[in-house]
């Protein structure tokens, strides 16, 4: 029904120039053989981590980071409201707790919010936040607000 996948540009970038900057640190004796092993891990977090896929089908909305070893699926039974919201800019990248939910996000502000019946709000960060609202929301059978 819906995919799409963001790649965070300035996740990406970041981490490989710090990546890049520690192999040429090691191999100019700036830095301890350590500083290999930190490299190597930033370029797994930016195999798992460097972009967002979001699916999303009658059931359920389907996020995925990367590789996508790192994924969660939101059902759709469970959400009452759906609506196009801009994080706060020290919300950041990545996976974690905002207020009442959590964020799955890899680059910018924008994201669709959606709210359970429990109280709790979930965040994903989008680039194309207004399509993925509506087709959350038709997918569900929920009104534009």
């Amino acid at each position: 029904m819906y995919s799409h996948t963001q790649t965070g540009r300035e996740i990406l970038v970041t981490m490989a120039v710090v990546a890049g900057a520690l192999v040429v640190g090691v191999y100019q004796g700036l830095l301890p053989q350590f500083g290999l092993l930190v490299a190597g891990a930033l370029v797994v977090a930016l195999a798992l981590f460097g972009s967002l896929t979001v699916d999303v089908d009658r059931e359920a909305v389907a996020v995925r980071f990367g590789l996508g070893l790192v994924r969660r699926r939101l059902v759709l039974a469970d959400v009452i409201a759906v609506q196009v919201v801009r994080n706060r800019w020290w919300y950041g990248w990545g996976i974690h707790w905002v207020g009442n939910g959590w964020l799955y996000n890899v680059s910018g502000l924008d994201a669709v919010e959606l709210r359970y019946s429990n109280g709790h709000a979930d965040r994903i960060g989008t680039d194309e936040p207004e399509t993925l609202c509506r087709v959350i929301r038709d997918a569900r059978g929920l009104p534009a607000n």
